[in-house]
């Protein structure tokens, strides 16, 4: 251990960059620029339209939704996220304006609005899109109710839009991946998301609520292929919260795991203040401190997403 006497003499082979502030200094540097150093991931054929739902709030949803996009953008992956909950929460931890009268996904499902021409760019990550969503979606659910082929309003805007398609028809310019944030409820607007993805993600929390939940929500989804859209699959499950103190928390990822298998992924993501702090400076914990353990555990999510590739259909 150093301290401020030897530094002070600076004694022969004595290294400021020893020190551990300097080295905490380092890490964290690295962790901010690394993304710029990686290797990009290999780019998907076509895009992958991904849905993040879970009818149960509070299981990092939105946090993983923002948290996966913003990691796969540093990976060297395009990707757009679509706001679909009225609260707005993603567009605000994006950092995109979102109040009353912006351009939003309102706009998009309910009037028809091409979805480019409500689509911004995330200011903080390059690669990264957003549909912001502003308080007028939380009338779409009534409003949709009357409209012909209701559900199906969300595919037609993301299959509309100029960069969502395969390599050989959109080119270098295509999206790779499509992540649409849900409700925590399974109304309308969820049943548009849905009906527009090819993949599920389901975060669950490392809690026995959250088991009783996930059936519920999987009744759904098999309703949802039989009738309306037979390309959905569950592809990934990823395990929130995670407390690796407690038996629980272990307990309910072996649980999951056993049931679900190769859909989980190996990552689970901890408890964390630094990212749970985040989305208050309108930055997701990627950009808000990358080098916490939060961070590096999406980043590591969303490379295990990007290397598994779609699922066959």
């Amino acid at each position: 251990m150093r301290t401020a006497a030897d530094i002070a003499a600076r004694e022969p082979g004595f290294d400021d960059h020893t020190t551990p502030l300097a080295r905490a200094a380092e890490h964290s540097v690295l962790a901010r620029f690394g993304a710029r150093m990686r290797p990009p991931m290999p780019r998907p054929d076509r895009t992958r339209v991904m849905v993040v739902a879970n009818q149960k709030g509070g299981v990092g949803k939105t946090t993983t939704t923002v948290n996966v996009a913003a990691a796969l953008a540093q990976l060297g992956q395009r990707v757009l996220v679509v706001d679909l909950d009225p609260q707005g929460n993603a567009s605000t931890a994006l950092g995109v304006e979102h109040r009353r009268g912006v351009p939003s996904t309102y706009d998009a499902v309910v009037d028809g609005v091409p979805l480019a021409e409500v689509t911004t760019e995330c200011p903080d990550i390059p690669g990264l899109w957003v549909v912001p969503a502003t308080i007028d979606l939380a009338g779409a659910e009534i409003e949709l109710v009357s409209v012909v082929a209701r559900e199906n309003r969300l595919n037609k805007a993301i299959q509309g839009h100029p960069w969502v398609g395969g390599a050989d028809d959109v080119g270098e310019e295509r999206y790779d991946f499509v992540l649409v944030d849900c409700p925590p409820s399974l109304g309308l607007l969820t049943l548009n998301a849905l009906v527009a993805g090819a993949e599920m993600m389901i975060p669950i929390q490392a809690e026995y609520y959250a088991l009783e939940g996930l059936g519920q929500l999987l009744e759904t989804v098999e309703m949802v292929r039989a009738h309306l859209n037979p390309r959905l699959s569950v592809s990934t499950i990823l395990v929130t919260m995670y407390d690796a103190r407690t038996r629980l928390a272990s307990g309910v990822a072996d649980e999951v795991r056993e049931h679900f298998g190769d859909q989980v992924l190996k990552t689970t993501i901890p408890r964390s203040v630094r990212v749970s702090e985040a989305p208050s400076y309108g930055q997701t914990v990627m950009t808000y401190d990358p080098g916490s353990p939060g961070a590096l555990c999406y980043l590591e999510a969303a490379r295990e997403i990007a290397s598994k590739g779609a699922p066959d259909r």
